[in-house]
């Protein structure tokens, strides 16, 4: 067994590294720069019942350290991302974890029930943490129940196990990780983006035409370490981290967190090299740490009697 091989319910992972949704489309762009094989995962796009275009522009600005984007979940529609889009991605040999989203609880189970049964979707991702749609999305992710309730009901009809996307835009992000899990949820991802705002100085309106959106990259990532932190000690069920990784050294530290995974978002328009990147240094800082398996790390940050090799650069 490969040092990064990992698995995960649904998901035999050749490493831990995977795009993030929404930041990777669904390949067609990344595959003219390298093989889509050598990846972990992948997670497409988010996919609705109905095609949408998203909301209206200006929708991305810069931000120090990262990104705001409000692009209110772009995608084809159900029909085009089984017909077209996942048959395409069979080319290559890797799992796929279609991001399932909707505006309604009706929305999210019809789209569970197809995409679960394409032969290369092994896991769903069930966003409820969007901030940048009027319904659905967040209104799911933010209240504990209703989380509860939606996971349940998209279990009910998969085929294939069900991560649920948390988001940062809550006071107690533990007691939805808890929610969901006991709602069946088979893993979690997390984090989501946190929800922001930028103002024109010349024009003193948002810069975003739907004037907040969501924040990620490198000034997330303490955050998400944070949460990842907490979550990972009061459930039993794994985690893919995500939130302003950019390097190897951030994999591993989102490990040492609690995750068991990881998901690559906003570098990917900053450097379209940085998954395999990542994955080639790897194998160097498991050396430098004294761990014959990545898996070693998860949750060495918490885990009683355990310390990490002392490491000089």
């Amino acid at each position: 067994m490969s040092s990064l091989s990992i698995q995960l319910p649904g998901l035999n992972l050749k490493n831990p590294v995977m795009p993030a949704s929404g930041c990777f489309g669904f390949g067609r762009e990344f595959s003219q720069l390298y093989d889509l094989s050598m990846l972990g995962a992948i997670m497409v796009k988010a996919t609705t019942p109905e095609p949408r275009f998203g909301n209206p522009t200006p929708r991305v600005a810069e931000t120090p350290g990262g990104m705001l984007n409000a692009i209110g979940l772009q995608n084809p529609g159900l029909e085009k991302v089984f017909n077209e889009e996942l048959p395409w991605l069979e080319q290559f040999d890797v799992p796929i974890i279609a991001n399932i989203a909707g505006s309604t609880e009706d929305d999210y189970v019809k789209v569970a029930e197809q995409l679960s049964h394409a032969p290369n979707v092994h896991a769903l991702e069930l966003n409820i943490s969007c901030p940048n749609v009027k319904t659905g999305g967040i209104a799911f992710g933010t209240d504990p129940d209703m989380a509860k309730a939606l996971t349940r009901k998209v279990k009910n009809v998969s085929e294939v196990p069900v991560y649920v996307k948390l988001s940062p835009n809550v006071s107690d992000i533990v007691k939805v990780a808890r929610a969901v899990e006991d709602g069946g949820a088979d893993g979690i991802t997390m984090i989501n983006t946190l929800l922001g705002m930028r103002i024109d100085l010349m024009t003193g309106q948002p810069i975003l035409a739907n004037k907040t959106g969501g924040l990620s990259g490198p000034s997330v990532k303490p955050v998400a370490i944070r949460m990842i932190y907490e979550v990972s000690q009061h459930v039993s069920i794994p985690i893919i981290g995500m939130g302003g990784i950019q390097s190897a050294e951030d994999v591993i530290e989102f490990f040492l967190a609690g995750a068991s995974a990881a998901a690559v978002g906003t570098q990917n328009f900053v450097d379209p090299f940085v998954c395999p990147k990542i994955i080639d240094e790897l194998p160097e800082w498991l050396a430098k740490l004294g761990a014959d398996h990545i898996s070693e790390l998860t949750g060495r940050s918490w885990k009683k009697n355990e310390r990490l090799a002392y490491y000089r650069p």
